[in-house]
């Protein structure tokens, strides 16, 4: 690879001026400055950001941690962090946990061994996460996405997921439901359990609710939760009339399940998602959902970890805010009155 010596060499300047027009154009003079960048162009020198950000004890990079990287709804927060990192001039890195504790923990292993500016973290688990708190403890930032934290100094950014779950249950409550199917899990996520609570909290003494879990939160395991649904009720008179996912993409896996076995969306089942994914309004029948706002969620993440940044050792200027937003019901065609 061509170094900082090569251009120098080619440009007939000393080490030090090259560096100077990289990082401090305006001390060199025009002759100078034209000379090193005719010499940059002519042998393609890339600078190597990594080994200046070593130097200096800093980085631009921001590290993002997510549970799912194929879910659209984690896409649409990545790309509202990464506009926010844009705009600082700083660069976004994802890591997929999968959804498992020990991969989640070697990530941040790892990303604190390249020195990331912070890290912004949808955690698997909730409570205490013994690895990032190490993190902040040896001063890398964390910020959660997704999820409140429980920490007097970790920022975080969340959607009200209780009301989110409180407005699906409402909806259905008062088309006429009195049995709603839940699909959702696994139930150490906080967001499935939220949304299950506000769930409960509208289906009160009214409506009944039946728990169906699934392995995780993919299409494929909504298609098995359906099955299972069909098979445990296998009579339409004591089956749910109504099922409400914790995400879009069980919602759709669900509807597939209902298409391969003729059951009408939603003349004989209801069917309401969340997160409204860009799939769920353009689904075989389009699909009621929770909205949230997933690239505010990923723009704000970012927001807080540089306040904290800027905040100084101590990070005071962004410890301990927790921003939360509200979610918003989008009706369908997915729903109906039940008949």
């Amino acid at each position: 690879m061509v170094g900082i010596k090569d251009v120098a060499r080619e440009a007939g300047v000393s080490v030090g001026t090259v560096s100077n027009v990289l990082n401090r154009p305006d001390s060199v003079s025009p002759a100078k400055r034209a000379l090193v960048e005719a010499a940059v162009e002519r042998l393609g020198y890339v600078r190597n950001e990594s080994a200046r950000q070593l130097r200096a004890g800093s980085s631009r990079t921001i590290a993002l941690v997510v549970l799912d990287v194929a879910n659209p709804f984690f896409a649409d927060v990545i790309a509202g962090a990464e506009e926010a990192a844009e705009d600082v001039g700083a660069l976004v890195v994802v890591s997929n946990s999968g959804g498992r504790p020990e991969r989640e923990a070697r990530h941040l292993a790892r990303l604190e061994a390249q020195r990331v500016m912070g890290v912004l973290l949808s955690p698997v688990r909730d409570g205490e996460n013994a690895a990032a708190a190490e993190l902040e403890r040896r001063g890398t930032p964390v910020v959660l996405v997704d999820r409140v934290s429980g920490s007097a100094t970790s920022p975080s950014v969340a959607v009200d997921d209780v009301r989110g779950g409180r407005l699906a249950g409402e909806h259905l409550r008062d088309l006429g439901h009195r049995a709603v199917a839940f699909v959702g899990g696994p139930d150490h996520l906080g967001q499935v359990r939220d949304r299950l609570a506000g769930l409960r909290v509208a289906a009160g003494e009214v409506v009944r609710v039946e728990v169906v879990a699934s392995d995780d939160m993919s299409v494929r395991a909504g298609s098995a939760a359906a099955a299972r649904i069909f098979e445990r009720w296998p009579d339409p008179a004591d089956r749910p009339t109504a099922v409400f996912c914790a995400n879009d993409l069980l919602a759709l896996g669900v509807l597939n399940e209902c298409v391969r076995r003729g059951v009408r969306v939603p003349d004989e089942l209801a069917l309401v998602g969340y997160d409204d994914i860009g799939y769920a309004g353009t689904a075989a029948v389009p699909l009621t959902s929770v909205r949230q706002p997933r690239e505010l969620l990923g723009r704000t993440a970012v927001e807080l970890l540089l306040e904290t940044v800027d905040g100084g050792a101590d990070g005071r200027a962004g410890a301990g805010r927790h921003v939360h937003f509200t979610p918003e019901l989008v009706v369908r065609e997915s729903t109906q009155p039940s008949r």
